[in-house]
């Protein structure tokens, strides 16, 4: 794992130094969590990631396939890369990273290429049961090579410069300049926002966040000149979810730690309803 990580420290690179040890050449050390990933998080400010019960109502919806149509078209926009190195920063349970790895594992070569190498993942985020249960679930597939690192997005990333081939970002923070030392010349920055239209019915109801207008305008300006769009899709539907599914839903996301009685939705008798589900995923190239 340390072929990914620099020191968050002195950001020199690191290296093991005994096992589930790694240290720089300065002499900072790090213990590597037995369970397959490392924590890097700098400084002392108080930091909030997802919770268990987050992640298990993530674990709940999204495996019911609700997301899949998401899913699918970012896998196969990673698909087509030549890439073999993917860090997914945000990676929640881990769900659209074993989704772009096994993809890109299933890719044919071109024609008298050379056989691709075994896609080889890091899952960042800022919450130690994520990445845990993260690199737990990766584990479980033949082969799988993904790493872990509990880090903070808006600090400068204990990563190696250039040490992905392409990034994915699916409702996460996001880091421009940090994104683009990471990524390497002509990598894919691959990004997930809500549309403005994503879970109206909910917010209409008080039970979800607003979405910003603006968010994708936002998005390529703040990319400006580390990064530029080469192409867009957006993803619509309208789902028809139980009071267990809405539930599941708010108690995913951000929403959830704005919803102290989430718990009352799945418990409110009522047939399913309707919910609007909008995406919009963008490509970006490393400039």
């Amino acid at each position: 794992m340390s072929e990914w990580l620099r020191c968050p420290n002195c950001f020199s690179d690191l290296h093991p130094a005994a096992p589930l040890v790694l240290s720089c050449p300065r002499g900072h050390r790090f213990d590597v969590n037995r369970r397959g990933y490392v924590s890097l998080i700098a400084g002392s400010r108080r930091l909030i990631g997802d919770s268990p019960a987050m992640l298990d109502a993530r674990d709940s919806f999204l495996g019911r396939g609700w997301y899949s149509e998401l899913r699918d078209a970012l896998s196969g926009l990673v698909s087509v890369e030549s890439a073999s190195r993917v860090i997914d920063i945000g990676c929640g349970t881990g769900y659209y990273l074993r989704g772009v790895v096994a993809a890109l594992s299933a890719a044919p070569r071109a024609l008298g290429a050379a056989p691709r190498p075994q896609p080889r993942a890091l899952a960042l985020d800022l919450s130690a049961p994520a990445v845990a249960r993260t690199v737990r679930t990766a584990a479980q597939a033949p082969g799988s090579a993904t790493g872990g690192l509990v880090a903070d997005v808006w600090s400068p990333l204990p990563v190696r410069d250039a040490a992905a081939d392409v990034i994915i970002n699916v409702f996460a923070p996001r880091n421009p300049p940090e994104f683009h030392r990471i990524v390497a010349p002509g990598g894919l920055l691959a990004v997930v926002v809500p549309h403005s239209s994503h879970l109206q019915e909910l917010r209409a109801d008080g039970l979800a966040l607003d979405v910003h207008e603006n968010k994708s305008a936002d998005l390529v300006a703040g990319l400006a000149g580390l990064f530029h769009l080469e192409h867009t899709q957006d993803l619509a539907t309208e789902l028809s979810l139980s009071p267990a599914d809405v539930t599941a839903l708010i108690g995913m996301g951000p929403s959830a730690h704005h919803q102290p009685t989430g718990d009352a939705v799945a418990t409110t008798p009522g047939a399913a309803r309707p919910v609007t589900v909008a995406f919009r995923l963008l490509a970006f190239r490393r400039a």
